[in-house]
């Protein structure tokens, strides 16, 4: 393992990663607050420290360990959930699809601010590697997050979607598997199903759509 070159990714991808879980985070307790439930508010989990997301194991240890067991092949992490009494919401069953679309929505968000900051780089002349791998890191960072959490399975925000849309008793069934439901998604990580059948699909649906929406740009600054 190249010492020099893990102390090269990881401060090119603190920034993105840092803004990218503090956001996603601090986006579903903002919206938990809007919909009626002030528990993330109150435990003062609507901000922008990102040490108030941090899961040491889940944000720092699990990825250094897996960075180095597979030598940057598979990197997997996750911050600290923001509480949300889904009880406490106006209307439970409806506010919490906002709720749960509040983090990915906020990873597309930043997603399409990085590849902003990528175009005005190069409009500014700016060929400096750093910040260049910086923002296509951020772009990059983003998209899996927004594309893994959409996975539609509890304690995923796609399985909060899911349960808050299906029909009633469906929604039951779905919101049992929650419990289980970190072992069931990363042994399917583990198996290539969740990559193959989903990430990869949907990352690349959403780069079009990033590419797409920054074309404007791309030809004033191009």
């Amino acid at each position: 393992m190249d010492f020099a070159n893990l102390i090269q990714t990881v401060a090119i991808y603190a920034i993105p990663v840092l803004l990218s879980i503090t956001l996603h985070e601090a986006a579903h307790g903002y919206a938990a607050r809007h919909f009626g439930d002030n528990t993330a508010y109150l435990a003062g989990r609507i901000t922008l420290n990102p040490f108030k997301h941090i899961d040491p194991l889940g944000t720092i240890l699990m990825p250094l360990m897996l960075y180095f067991a597979t030598s940057g092949a598979f990197l997997f992490g996750y911050a600290k959930p923001v509480p949300v009494r889904f009880g406490n919401l106006h209307h439970p069953k409806q506010d919490m699809v906002w709720v749960a679309l509040a983090g990915p929505g906020a990873n597309f968000v930043q997603a399409l601010a990085w590849g902003a900051v990528f175009y005005l780089l190069q409009a500014a002349g700016v060929s400096e590697p750093f910040f260049i791998e910086m923002a296509q890191g951020g772009i990059l960072v983003n998209i899996v997050m927004f594309a893994f959490n959409l996975f539609p399975l509890p304690p995923l925000d796609g399985g909060r979607i899911l349960v808050g849309l299906l029909p009633y008793r469906q929604a039951v069934l779905v919101s049992r598997v929650e419990p289980f439901g970190f072992f069931i998604v990363m042994a399917l990580v583990l198996a290539g199903v969740v990559g193959s059948l989903w990430l990869r699909p949907l990352m690349g649906i959403t780069f079009k759509l990033i590419n797409l929406l920054l074309t404007p740009l791309a030809m004033l600054v191009g």
